[in-house]
């Protein structure tokens, strides 16, 4: 591919890191670059704890652990998602209670939510799809008025905010992404953000092996064992030493990001407006970190026919999720009822390339050629 879907950004000092970590000689996790990841987000972001994770699946498993999920729970979860978002809370027996997408938005239907809330639900997981955050006073409302635990899939939220306040904040939990396809990654990697103290000590326990092994290295215990369950849930010191690279740089890229994000829907604008294709829509409460790019096409053969068209261009653009309330491993499971927003995301919606380094050159050629295409 001539423009690919995606290419990983390199900022140039994560190889000086990677060498100050390996010159430190501790790589293993929980080491200095490790701590340096968590205080810089938590400077930043405010918030109250994070643990840097190998990525945010693992980060929504700890969040499920944290929760005390068992069989015959209820977690409510929008279909229109990436696996993780469900298959946290599946492996510790959850029922997956799917919920369906806004119709001028890919994430869930805040306004669905509460006839969904039985005796059993224990959690409500909500995904700020493309960063743009869902109505978290509401979800919040109901959080509250049923004793509900809430958890943020803010896999690709990093530097968006709901009515200015960072994303990952707002619930229990937040869970974030640093795969190579986000704003700020690591080739694979992740965050959980923890916004209660009274789990503080218990998170670290289980992202220590279920250990109280960074007790012990603090000098606040003589010796460390087996306390809780856990996992090997923390990244490699040479994964967080690259991370850090990119974190120093986080307000450069952000700023480039945004500027591709809105050339990209200037020229698109014209097709949006004679109703062709629909464009993003970003609420008042909602501000956008330009995680990626995407519009609406009118049916699934179209985006199909569109997709065939731009790569035989050489340009790489992509789909997103299939619906996972139609999945081949929940569709045999339970019975759902009908989502037609979240299948009509499913075969409408096409994502295209998006990364730091693509040039201005290249997105005027992609507007061009889908211009191109819808004239044909």
């Amino acid at each position: 591919m001539k423009i690919p879907f995606n290419k990983p950004y390199v900022t140039g000092k994560e190889i000086r890191y990677i060498k100050q970590a390996i010159a430190s000689g501790k790589i293993s996790g929980n080491g200095d670059f490790t701590k340096k990841c968590q205080n810089f987000l938590c400077n930043r972001y405010k918030f109250q704890n994070c643990l840097l994770t190998t990525s945010c699946t693992t980060a929504l498993e700890m969040s499920a652990i944290l929760i005390d999920i068992k069989p015959g729970d209820e977690v409510i979860i929008p279909s229109f998602t990436f696996v993780s978002s469900a298959l946290a809370f599946e492996r510790q027996g959850a029922k997956i209670v799917f919920c369906d997408s806004r119709d001028d938005h890919p994430g869930l239907d805040e306004k669905k939510i509460e006839r969904l809330i039985t005796n059993r639900t224990k959690a409500i997981v909500v995904v700020h799809y493309a960063g743009i955050a869902c109505d978290m006073d509401l979800i919040n409302s109901l959080a509250l008025k049923y004793n509900l635990y809430l958890i943020e899939d803010a896999a690709q939220a990093i530097d968006s905010t709901y009515k200015g306040v960072p994303l990952g904040q707002i619930g229990h939990f937040g869970c974030f992404s640093f795969h190579e396809t986000k704003n700020i990654q690591c080739g694979e990697g992740g965050l959980l953000v923890i916004n209660e103290e009274r789990f503080n000590k218990r998170a670290e326990i289980i992202w220590e092996k279920g250990t109280n092994r960074a007790e012990f290295f603090r000098g606040e215990v003589n010796k460390y064992s087996w306390v809780d369950i856990g996992s090997s849930f923390l990244p490699s010191d040479i994964t967080a030493a690259f991370l850090y690279a990119q974190l120093e740089k986080i307000d450069e890229i952000q700023e480039k990001r945004i500027n591709i994000w809105q050339q990209y829907y200037e020229g698109l604008l014209p097709l949006a407006q004679k109703g062709i294709i629909q464009l993003p829509v970003i609420p008042h409460y909602a501000k956008n970190n330009a995680h990626m790019f995407y519009f609406l096409c009118s049916s699934l053969e179209e985006r199909s026919a569109l997709i065939k068209f731009l790569k035989s261009h050489e340009i790489g653009a992509v789909f997103h999720y299939l619906s996972l309330h139609s999945s081949p491993y929940y569709s045999k499971k339970y019975q759902s009822p009908k989502l037609p927003f979240a299948d009509m995301y499913s075969d409408r919606l096409l994502r295209l390339p998006f990364y730091f380094e693509l040039s201005k050159e290249s997105i005027h050629k992609i507007i061009k050629l889908i211009r191109t295409f819808y004239k044909q």
